[in-house]
């Protein structure tokens, strides 16, 4: 690292923050190894794979950095940082190796580190740098973060179109909470209504009870004058019931002349 501070200090940040994900990735794998429980492994193996995402993310920052400063170096510094580069790639190369046969003795569905349509060079990025020439190394390690860059975009505009369903998601949350508060208010209204009516019907039914009873009572008084009229026509003599006003009184029966004799 004190090499690369004297070159330039974004490569040596750069090649220290590999160095911490290459000691996490060596811990991490060790403590896998000792996890019985599935799931947990499964979870494991998950933040590991995300480690070794962030690494090569580094790893083509470190290479852009190097092809800016490529023209400025000679060539024993070129050559130096072009095999430290390729050290890194071997060395994350090894711990894709070592997390697919995890992924395989889980039995889970396998975890692409370097997903995205190059798929084809995905058993180039387990093969170890001395199996490979400086150039394939660096050629595959190229390819290898142009893809993950796709695979990048590719997921930011996923990313975009579900923020824009979550917009029109809550766009229409938002109208039918509007149409359900109109709906409430107008049941407010006929609630209303209904408290308003039912208070002149039980007015009503008051006001016809008592013309009911206005009406029994007049009934009995006109029964009560028929029966009086039906008395005094039949006992006309009958001194106990007084006179109908408006009514004759009944004839005297008079006694003739020869009868006294």
């Amino acid at each position: 690292m004190d090499t690369l501070s004297s070159i330039s200090e974004e490569l040596a940040d750069i090649e220290g923050q590999i160095n911490d994900i290459f000691r996490a990735l060596s811990n991490g794998f060790q403590k896998l190894e000792k996890i019985k429980d599935s799931n947990r492994r499964s979870r494991q193996l998950e933040e590991l794979t995300d480690k070794m995402r962030e690494c090569k993310r580094l790893i083509k920052e470190f290479d852009r950095e190097v092809k800016d400063l490529e023209g400025g170096n000679n060539a024993n510094t070129n050559k130096m940082l072009s095999e430290k580069k390729q050290s890194m790639i071997k060395e994350l190369n090894s711990y894709v190796a070592l997390k697919k046969q995890h992924a395989s003795t889980l039995d889970n569905k396998r975890i692409d580190l370097f997903d995205g349509p190059g798929e084809s060079y995905g058993e180039e990025n387990v093969l170890l740098a001395s199996n490979m020439t400086n150039q394939q190394l660096i050629d595959s390690g190229n390819r290898m973060m142009d893809e993950t860059d796709e695979a990048i975009e590719r997921s930011k505009k996923v990313v975009q179109e579900t923020v824009n369903v979550g917009m029109e998601t809550a766009a229409a949350l938002k109208a039918q909470t509007e149409q359900m508060s109109r709906i409430v208010n107008e049941l407010d209204s006929i609630h209303f209504s209904l408290k308003k009516a039912s208070k002149l019907v039980k007015e009503l039914g008051r006001q016809v009870a008592t013309d009911k009873c206005i009406m029994a009572l007049l009934f009995i008084i006109v029964l009560g004058v028929i029966a009086i009229i039906i008395v005094k026509l039949v006992n006309p003599n009958n001194k106990d019931i007084r006179d109908i006003p408006g009514l004759a009184p009944p004839v005297q029966s008079r006694k003739l002349l020869w009868n006294s004799g």
